[in-house]
């Protein structure tokens, strides 16, 4: 008798097996006892029939058994027409491991805040589940693209003297003796990457102070942030719009099922697979909120009514092209023929979820950047390293980042990035 997972039944049927499993529910009916099981790589049925078990076994399943116990059945895989898995097993024998009482999540609404307190039992409810299982092919088909492509992952570090974006939404530590931040992006780190390697991407969490509870922010997310030498904006644009189809044609191949437990049609996602995206100027983008009535003037940072306004006019994720520079980072490189705005653009999803990814041209030579750093408030001594990235062969060079939790919500229509993280932490909540 082989021990097997629950994943693996169709290649079992008519097979006794031994499967290691947690109870999520159970009916019963006079001689007949119905078992709804997980054992963390799928959900399916085990039937009891009271003649071919023991007393001792249909009274265990039928009476003693709690929610989440945990135990070893024994029995022969059927195929099950009936089920979306397609498969069951009819049990002939129970051996418990751990009993259950009271378990706190029953088969019924619960509050979201009474959910987050127990997120620890909540990962095992079956939405939970298929977001983190997408999760992780989101993840997979990040090194297997970057993988593809030519580019080596480096990793920034996560503590750092600097930011990328200025210090206001940082969490400030002591380093020693010395002022610290936790990263909120591993962008600059990444430039002298691309400076070495050629083209390289990180992969780690980052962290934003933000004192903000909407439904699009976290206080830790993870970030995938390529950094691409001897590549103009252009070149950019294309690859980030070729990696954005690529994984959203990956979760619709590997994660089907996951989604529609999510409420995701895979077949709605099919027109995202397709390239190019639609491009438009920031300047056009005003024009098009002004004209629709949002009170927006140019100048203007877009929020989330501005984002949903301008993605509802297109059927795919749009770039907005060439934002002002006073309201975008000191590090992009100014537009050829404009004093007023930066070669850099923001990709926004569609369906209300706002921008997935930003990224820009860099600003390669070293007078304007450092001109540039002391403009925003910042002293050049923290930022010597990264202006020697300009003193010794510089090279026009682009990048960008994904949110990766903005990239989940979106593909799986979740109301809020919380639900796309194994254990969020958000303005108000540390625990668990």
């Amino acid at each position: 008798m082989q021990t097997i997972n629950i994943i693996d039944a169709p290649h079992h049927v008519n097979e006794r097996v031994k499967i290691g499993v947690w109870l999520t529910d159970k009916r019963s009916s006079g001689k007949i006892a119905f078992l709804q099981l997980r054992d963390g790589t799928a959900f399916f049925q085990g039937v009891l029939l009271k003649n071919k078990v023991t007393p001792e076994v249909f009274e265990l399943a039928k009476h003693e058994l709690r929610q989440e116990a945990s135990f070893w059945v024994i029995g022969e895989i059927h195929e099950d027409t009936r089920s979306k898995f397609g498969y069951e097993i009819q049990i002939e024998d129970i051996e418990v491991i751990d009993a259950s009482e009271d378990y706190p999540i029953g088969n019924k609404e619960h509050g979201v805040d009474f959910l987050l307190d127990n997120r620890h039992l909540w990962l095992r409810s079956s939405k939970p589940q298929a977001m983190m299982k997408i999760r992780d092919r989101v993840i997979r088909a990040n090194y297997e693209y970057f993988g593809d492509h030519g580019f080596t992952k480096i990793d920034p570090p996560i503590l750092t003297g600097n930011a990328p974006e200025g210090t206001t939404d940082l969490f400030h530590t002591k380093y020693f003796e010395q002022d610290a931040y936790l990263s909120q992006s591993g962008q600059l780190y990444e430039e002298a990457g691309a400076l070495a390697l050629n083209k390289v991407y990180s992969f780690g969490p980052v962290f934003r102070a933000e004192k903000s509870k909407t439904r699009r922010h976290l206080i830790e997310f993870w970030m995938i942030e390529p950094e691409m030498a001897f590549m103009h904006q252009e070149e950019s644009l294309e690859i980030q719009e070729e990696y954005v189809a690529y994984l959203v044609q990956k979760v619709i191949d590997d994660c089907s099922h996951e989604l529609e437990v999510l409420g995701r049609d895979p077949e709605t996602l099919k027109p995202f697979t397709q390239t190019p995206y639609p491009r438009i100027s920031y300047d056009e983008a005003i024009e098009l909120l002004q004209k629709g009535g949002l009170d927006v003037q140019w100048g203007d940072d877009f929020g989330s009514p501005e984002e949903t306004f301008l993605a509802d006019h297109f059927s795919k994720p749009v770039f907005i092209l060439n934002y002002p520079k006073s309201i975008k980072p000191f590090y992009m490189k100014g537009h050829p023929t404009r004093d007023d705005v930066y070669v850099c653009a923001d990709l926004l999803a569609p369906e209300g979820y706002g921008e997935i990814i930003g990224g820009s041209e860099r600003e390669t030579d070293y007078d304007t950047l450092l001109q540039a750093v002391k403009d925003a408030g910042l002293d050049p001594k923290d930022y010597a390293w990264y202006l020697d990235l300009r003193k010794y062969g510089s090279v026009p060079h682009s990048g960008f980042g994904l949110g990766l939790e903005r990239f989940l919500s979106w593909i799986t229509l979740q109301d809020h990035l919380r639900t796309t993280i194994p254990f969020p932490r958000m303005l108000n909540r540390l625990y668990p």
